[in-house]
Formats: C-alpha cells, sequence, structure tokens
C-alpha cells in the first residue's frame, strides 16, 4: 500500500493568505525549565497551510465546517495534472484534462507545487487558480469535492465567483495541498479538517493512499 501525505508541514515561516496572522507555535511550558510537561501553544488563521473551506465561509446562510459531511472528503480521488504553460484553469482546460466520467473529487495539480518543492516562504500572487467558467463546469460535470495545491483555489483578487459558484453547490474545496511527487491518477483520499464550532474553514490533514 502507497501511502502519501498531502498536508503542507505548519511552521512560523510558512506562507499565509496576505492580511492574515503569521503562525505562531511555541512551548509554553518546557521540560528543560522545570515543567511537567512539555505544553505548546498553536495561534494561527483558520485558511492556514492544506485546510478546508465550508460554505461558510463566502455564503452568509452556508454552513460551518463541523457540518461538513466528511463523505465527500473520503472516497475515490483523481488528481488530475494541469500542464505547466497554463495560468488559470478554465472550462475549456478542464475539457482537455481528462478527468474521468463519473468521478466525483478533483485535486488539481499545477505549477504551483514548484513554490512548495522551492520552499519559498514569502506568498506568491501569481498562483494558478480556477476560473468562474471553471467552476461552473465542474459543477455541471458533477464532482463534489475539489482541491488544488496553492493556498485559494481562485486566481489572487478574484476570490469571490469561483467560491461562490462551488460552495453554492455544495462542492466542497480543499487549499494548500503538497502535490510535489504525487503521480496524477486515481487514489484513495482521507481529508479530515479540524472540528471547529461555526467555523469558516479548518486546517486538515490530508492523506493519498492507493495499492
Amino acid at each position: 500500500m502507497e501511502i502519501k501525505d498531502v498536508s503542507i508541514l505548519i511552521e512560523p515561516t510558512m506562507p499565509v493568505w496576505p492580511g492574515d496572522d503569521k503562525v505562531s507555535l511555541f512551548r509554553r511550558q518546557k521540560l528543560e525549565e522545570g515543567a511537567n510537561a512539555n505544553v505548546s501553544v498553536l495561534g494561527l488563521s483558520v485558511h492556514t497551510g492544506t485546510h478546508v473551506d465550508a460554505p461558510f465561509h463566502f455564503l452568509e446562510d452556508g454552513y460551518s465546517v463541523e457540518q461538513i459531511p466528511l463523505d465527500l472528503l473520503i472516497g475515490e480521488t483523481q488528481v488530475v495534472q494541469i500542464p505547466d504553460d497554463i495560468q488559470q484553469i478554465d472550462a475549456d482546460t478542464l475539457a482537455r484534462a481528462g478527468i474521468r466520467p463519473g468521478i466525483t473529487r478533483v485535486l488539481f495539480k499545477t505549477s504551483n507545487s514548484q513554490y512548495w518543492a522551492k520552499g519559498e516562504k514569502e506568498f506568491q500572487k501569481e498562483f494558478v487558480g480556477l476560473t468562474a467558467d471553471g467552476a461552473k463546469w465542474l459543477v455541471d460535470f458533477g464532482i463534489c469535492t475539489v482541491g488544488i495545491d496553492y493556498l485559494s483555489i481562485a486566481p489572487y483578487k478574484k476570490s469571490k465567483p469561483t467560491h461562490e459558484i462551488l460552495l453554492k453547490s455544495n462542492v466542497l474545496v480543499i487549499e494548500g495541498l503538497y502535490l510535489v511527487g504525487i503521480e496524477p491518477g486515481i487514489w484513495t483520499m482521507y481529508c479530515l479538517p479540524l472540528k471547529l464550532k461555526g467555523s469558516d474553514g479548518a486546517p486538515a490533514r490530508v492523506v493519498l493512499v492507493r495499492n
């Protein structure tokens, strides 16, 4: 069995969305200072690193992250390779992408993965994202979950249209995937976001498995 962790390592120096707080992770209690145990404290945006967007992120009446049906996040998933020369994933790109009929979960591996491979610490504004017409294509195709290898499914400064089309159609979004070295094809995905009451999103651990 092949098991791949496709989650971003959470650390204080990692890139975050512009305007979000940087990650704070430190030991408040230390054994070497006489404490009974090591105890660390974590502070971060719920949209840090690998995370899931709940519909409430963009929809006032959308459900929050603890209400996400887990069957959307666990099961057969296709990793789709988007050519490196593609700047944005639109409907025409998707029509040529080879998404298998009947598949309901897709993860897009794009040129964004180079940022993680290089260990870039600064936010990259020129990342590849999904356009509004691409989002509509996925809805019409029957996709229920879509993921991508940077911190937003939508292009920079164009977040709302893509997110609204997906989330209004109950298509769940996973962002910040680490797909470096992951072969395109069919995998079984296990994605478990933190169970945060009333939250618009949550960090997640995502694993791909195949025999």
